[in-house]
């Protein structure tokens, strides 16, 4: 058995995706790779293909019909034989130095018998000369297996992104984790909807992840942020619905808490950009995101009218703040 699947979803990535596909082949024996055709238009299933043909037994190809990103995660995940689960985006790449060093590590565990239920890395923000590095080392242990006991406090922006995680295969496929079809943002429902069921973690602080920033078409973009402002409110919905945080409060402090700082992030980016659109269509859609919310869950309601996500709705300087965060997760072009 393979340690990990990488499913790369590709969609007319004709120009960029060998490169994703590249950095994973030194590692072949270890590493599964499932490339998803997402009813491209172009030459990506004739590259797949292509792939596919010299490494008929380490590489899957699935054409499909056009579902959106989460639908080729999911695609990936229903074949995926590989002990943990890892999606790369077709235009970025994995650091070689770091994979290598991640597989050393997963085959310690797993001859420990000890393989987490979700595995953390660093990921890069790659925007023309600059290199972001984001890390951890400040809120979680580095190099043991830890619980949420052990997890510390982010601060205002800072979170676990599906970048940044390697999900065991098993748990994701046991839980029914499934993404919303054409849908852009899912990525934060796959990190945020398996958290409850997350025992063990192990943190290697290696720059894993390059997540390339720059083209006006990605989802990322500030101006597609607000045009698809409607998608962001209707993740943000779901992840309101899947659970109340205050249920783990007493039996599991510290997973509540980033729980409640995930939603709130997820509701300052979302009242943010309803207070930056122009759109006449988006005016009032704050306020019934807000009664949303306090509708499904009360106490959720007034605990984040307290922090960061209730403050963007008051004032110009406010929502000013709340951009900044928005700016720092996103590194809009």
């Amino acid at each position: 058995m393979k340690l990990i699947t990488v499913t790369i979803p590709c969609y007319n990535s004709e120009a960029y995706m060998s490169k994703a596909i590249e950095c994973l082949l030194p590692f072949i024996e270890d590493v599964e790779i499932v490339i998803v055709n997402d009813g491209s238009k172009d030459n990506t299933i004739k590259i797949a293909n292509e792939y596919k043909a010299k490494y008929p037994k380490d590489i899957v190809v699935i054409d499909k019909e056009n579902g959106g990103h989460g639908s080729g995660v999911n695609a990936g995940l229903k074949v995926a034989k590989g002990l943990y689960y890892k999606v790369l985006d077709s235009d970025d790449w994995i650091n070689h130095d770091a994979l290598k060093e991640t597989i050393k590590t997963l085959k310690k565990l797993k001859k420990r018998n000890k393989l987490v239920d979700m595995f953390i890395v660093n990921y890069v923000y790659e925007k023309g000369n600059e290199h972001k590095v984001v890390d951890y080392k400040k809120v979680l242990p580095t190099n043991k297996i830890f619980g949420w006991n052990e997890v510390g406090r982010f601060k205002t922006g800072e979170y676990l992104l599906m970048h940044s995680i390697l999900y065991k295969t098993e748990l994701i496929k046991k839980i029914g984790l499934k993404l919303p079809h054409h849908t852009f943002y899912v990525d934060n429902i796959f990190v945020y909807y398996p958290l409850p069921h997350v025992r063990t973690m192990y943190y290697l602080d290696v720059d894993f992840y390059r997540y390339f920033i720059g083209r006006d078409d990605q989802s990322v973009n500030e101006n597609n942020m607000i045009k698809r402002i409607d998608q962001q409110l209707f993740v943000t919905k779901e992840m309101i619905n899947y659970y109340d945080p205050y249920e783990y409060r007493d039996t599991n402090y510290s997973l509540y808490k980033y729980m409640v700082h995930y939603l709130d992030i997820m509701m300052t980016i979302s009242t943010t950009f309803l207070a930056l659109s122009k759109n006449p269509d988006d005016k009032g859609k704050a306020k019934e995101l807000w009664d949303y919310l306090k509708n499904k869950n009360p106490k959720l309601y007034k605990r984040l009218k307290r922090n960061l996500s209730g403050t963007t709705t008051i004032n110009k300087h406010t929502t000013k703040i709340g951009y900044k965060v928005a700016r720092k997760i996103f590194k809009f072009n």
